[in-house]
């Protein structure tokens, strides 16, 4: 483990944020240092770019007969966003109370070490045949794996695909993830005049824009604050102990700030549809002016059902928005990104052998979850390898703020992370043909 946390404090020391606005030199600096990580333990390796950011492909073969494991993360990250959120260097990896501070300490540079962290414990003595691919994009959509899938799909073909990319139930509680909302973002466009005017001589008789806009962003939802849009699936979670205290715990809800939606707070995080306005194009308080706006924008961010289509989730919230346009106003309605969500029939020996190596590395048995968030990667896999057993793990808790600031990887449950890994492909070899 020393060694292993070593690699991931150089690695994490590369701000490899794969955006248009940064340095994509340091995506690629993250690539050939992931490419060496894997060298290193006996993979032929190779970068690959289909129009994007680069991805690296590690192959190692097994003793004759044995099973192929196909281990993923990704190497790109999330911007830093305002340094000054953050109580130490975003790219200087930090040590505080048994925690690693830093962007993409946990999400994902974490998850690439913990496949090279098993691959080390194994040596020599590989027991399953693995390829490792570490992605250099996910930050930004994944827009190159489609064809990467197509490409070089038969370099990626396994029995069990293992996705480092998520989290468990608590520190010192494992969990397999099962199930992941899928996500449609779009763009609203109000428009009711072709120029501003004065909002003295015009105000009380002509509709602006921004009032129209706020008018269709509070018809997505009813009085319980569950999203209106008719239509869509809903599902049940697991019953997991999760009360209102947790929650106010790990999101930081503010005292007296209630909780929105109905049914179980698993279920409105895991399975239910949601909608949040992430973006508003109108002018800022700084910078306003008494005028009748033309045209105002709202980009909105929908999580779907697991099991619904992204397409026809589209369609329905469109409908919906266009059903409720008031006073004439010219309104569009257009899709920005779509993803697909992921339930797993996580059930047969590939699962009932990762269930054990968890037991074994945690001394508790793992649970099974949801995450609300959306990973659309994970369906492109299940598509392109349907016979593959999936399995979604990571090394996120619930205090390891992925996206924000202060991201952290909490130390201790990394190392059981890497050993779970290890124990999975030394039961994984042990399985019959």
């Amino acid at each position: 483990m020393p060694q292993v946390r070593a690699d991931l404090y150089a690695l994490t020391r590369i701000p490899s944020v794969s955006l248009d606005a940064f340095d994509p030199a340091h995506v690629e600096a993250s690539a050939e240092a992931t490419a060496a990580l894997l060298r290193a333990e006996g993979l032929e390796v190779e970068i690959v770019r289909e129009g994007g950011r680069p991805a690296v492909i590690g192959r190692r073969p097994g003793p004759p007969g044995s099973r192929t494991v196909m281990l993923y993360a990704h190497h790109d990250v999330q911007p830093p966003g305002d340094e000054a959120l953050w109580d130490s260097p975003p790219f200087e990896p930090t040590e505080r109370a048994g925690r690693l501070y830093g962007r993409g300490a946990a999400d994902d540079k974490a998850g690439v070490m913990a496949h090279v962290a098993a691959l080390r414990a194994h040596g020599d003595a590989l027991p399953v045949g693995v390829t490792v691919f570490v992605e250099g994009e996910e930050e930004v959509g994944s827009d190159s794996l489609p064809t990467i899938l197509e490409r070089h799909g038969e370099k990626l073909r396994a029995d069990a695909i293992v996705l480092a990319d998520s989290g468990n139930w608590d520190v010192g509680e494992p969990a397999l993830t099962t199930t992941l909302r899928g996500n449609v973002r779009a763009v609203i466009t109000a428009s009711t005049l072709d120029h501003g005017v004065h909002s003295g001589m015009f105000g009380g008789v002509v509709p602006d824009a921004l009032m129209v806009l706020v008018r269709l962003l509070a018809a997505l939802h009813d009085d319980e604050g569950n999203l209106a849009v008719p239509g869509l699936r809903e599902g049940v979670a697991a019953d997991l102990d999760y009360d209102e205290a947790r929650l106010r715990r790990e999101s930081g809800l503010l005292d007296g700030v209630e909780p929105v939606g109905s049914g179980s707070l698993l279920t409105r995080m895991w399975t239910k549809p949601s909608l949040t306005t992430i973006g508003i194009d109108a002018p800022s308080v700084a910078t306003s002016s008494n005028t009748l706006l033309p045209t105002a924008a709202a980009k909105v961010s929908m999580r779907i059902a697991p099991d619904e289509d992204d397409l026809a989730a589209f369609e329905r919230l469109r409908e919906h928005v266009l059903a409720h346009v008031p006073w004439g106003a010219r309104v569009e309605v257009e899709l920005d990104e779509r993803g697909a969500g992921f339930a797993a029939d996580a059930e047969g020996p590939v699962y009932d052998e990762a269930r054990a190596a968890f037991h074994d590395a945690w001394g508790v048995a793992p649970v099974d979850i949801g995450v609300g968030g959306s990973i659309p990667f994970v369906a492109a896999f299940a598509e392109r390898f349907p016979d593959a057993a999936i399995l979604v793990t990571g090394v996120e808790d619930p205090d390891t703020r992925a996206h924000g600031a202060n991201e952290s990887l909490h130390l201790a449950e990394f190392e059981r992370v890497c050993l779970a890994e290890a124990l999975l492909l030394a039961r994984l070899g042990a399985l019959p043909a």
